[in-house]
């Protein structure tokens, strides 16, 4: 299936670029995590969109082909306005407010706009390996990692995929490194960085930890505020997300269904695309059955 380019228009006036799958049915929504881009939900966009649906892979501000802000307006409730303008956008379009598909950044964004910015934007909520609370040690070694060579930047995507390889030794290299290449950008001098304005590492909720904490509180308030239908997935070796995070979203959540996904980590699509496709395929077809019921 062949996408098509798509444009919205953030909450600041601020430029998204999607790609849109399909051309009728259920509106969905697909966010990527913090330092990614659209193309992480390449083939899972292609695999729901074939199950009737209109999928919109959105490059969230400051990443991929959406615009950078220049005021640096990157918190978390600020992806989470795009989201709301987003749903506005199809919902004028379509009548219907979209699901969204959240991975890490992405679902995050999708807590606070469902459950305290704008109630009633979403229609269901996936949150890929995403909870309220997560490991702070393992938000840092993330953190690190897209901070590394961030000014410096690479020789070749070679050498990308070199860096990649040593913070996640247990994935698989692909020998394919084209995808890899749409996460970066080549520059002048010659040197590939990544494909996100670096101001994002730079926002104050990521290096203050009084901040980070007045925002947990919010994305614990917010998920208690969840009513609509809700799927939890989580990569069983999630270095984020465990399975006392799990326990605890359950509490807040009751309602939620859960999908644990063997083999993958933090990056659950890029770990086991075809497990995790199938567990929101699955999803999907439980809102349409209860739909037609």
């Amino acid at each position: 299936m062949i996408a098509r380019r798509e444009e919205f228009v953030g909450a600041d006036d601020n430029l998204l670029v999607a790609d849109r799958y399909g051309d009728t049915g259920r509106p969905v929504v697909m966010l990527h995590g913090g330092g990614q881009t659209r193309h992480s939900w390449d083939a899972a966009g292609t695999r729901i969109a074939a199950l009737g649906h209109v999928v919109y892979c959105v490059d969230q501000r400051g990443h991929g082909e959406s615009e950078w802000v220049p005021e640096g307006n990157y918190a978390f409730s600020d992806f989470a306005r795009d989201l709301s303008s987003i749903s506005d956008t199809i919902f004028a379009e379509t009548s219907e407010r979209p699901v969204l598909v959240g991975a890490s950044l992405g679902g995050l964004a999708a807590m606070l706009a469902e459950g305290i910015q704008t109630p009633g934007c979403l229609s269901a909520l996936v949150l890929v390996d995403v909870t309220p609370r997560m490991d702070a040690g393992g938000v840092a070694k993330i953190i690190g990692f897209m901070g590394d060579r961030l000014e410096e930047g690479f020789a070749s995507v070679e050498e990308a995929a070199e860096a990649i390889a040593s913070y996640l030794p247990n994935r698989k290299r692909p020998s394919d490194l084209s995808g890899l290449s749409k996460n970066l950008r080549h520059h002048e001098d010659g040197r590939y960085r990544w494909h996100w304005d670096p101001k994002f590492i730079g926002t104050k909720q990521h290096t203050e930890g009084v901040k980070a904490v007045m925002v947990e509180a919010d994305l614990v308030s917010a998920a208690q505020n969840l009513t609509l239908p809700v799927l939890l997935v989580k990569g069983r070796n999630s270095e984020l997300v465990s399975e006392a995070h799990v326990a605890e979203f359950k509490e807040f959540v009751p309602h939620s269904d859960f999908a644990d996904i063997q083999g993958a980590g933090h990056m659950v699509a890029g770990d086991r695309n075809d497990v995790f496709a199938g567990a929101v395929e699955d999803f999907l077809l439980k809102l349409d059955e209860k739909a037609l019921a």
